[in-house]
């Protein structure tokens, strides 16, 4: 297993952020969002969006390199990406746990995050986190200039 150390992301990562989102979001989401959106996910695309989040945003070094990221925003852990080739090396856990302490620190006694319905592997990885399934919830997206409705679930946690 390996043992992640976690910081505050810089500028300098968010390319290497851009990169992990890029290729663990087109694990998890093809055949499970509308083929549009998958479309528009491009390299790109993320490159564009990860300087903004720079602030909200906390990294997983292992041996040195920027493996995985977490993005908070408000109440909402927004984002919690791994590289693949470290899925299942104990990556994640800290990551979220990391997630759940920032959104506690922001005053928030209750956590949420969206899960993709046919992403089982993440369902079961928040669920085994003691995060709980409270419903269906579409989640509205925008990318390369159209509006997607992703089949979401709507997942809860106490802090």
């Amino acid at each position: 297993m390996a043992v992640p150390t976690l910081r505050p992301a810089t500028a300098a990562d968010m390319s290497r952020v851009a990169e992990i989102w890029h290729e663990a979001w087109h694990v998890a989401h093809p055949g499970h969002v509308p083929d549009g959106l998958t479309a528009a996910r491009t390299l790109a695309a993320f490159r564009d969006r990860t300087p903004a989040r720079v602030a909200d945003t906390t990294v997983a070094e292992v041996d040195g390199a920027v493996v995985g990221f977490t993005m908070t925003a408000d109440d909402e852990v927004e984002q919690v990406f791994v590289d693949p080739a470290h899925h299942g090396t104990g990556v994640a856990g800290p990551l979220l746990e990391e997630a759940e302490r920032r959104v506690r620190a922001a005053g928030f006694a209750e956590a949420w995050l969206a899960v993709v319905v046919g992403n089982a592997r993440a369902r079961r990885f928040y669920e085994r986190r003691g995060w709980v399934d409270a419903g269906d919830l579409p989640y509205v997206v925008s990318a390369g200039g159209a509006t997607y409705t992703s089949p979401c679930r709507r997942y809860v946690k106490r802090l």
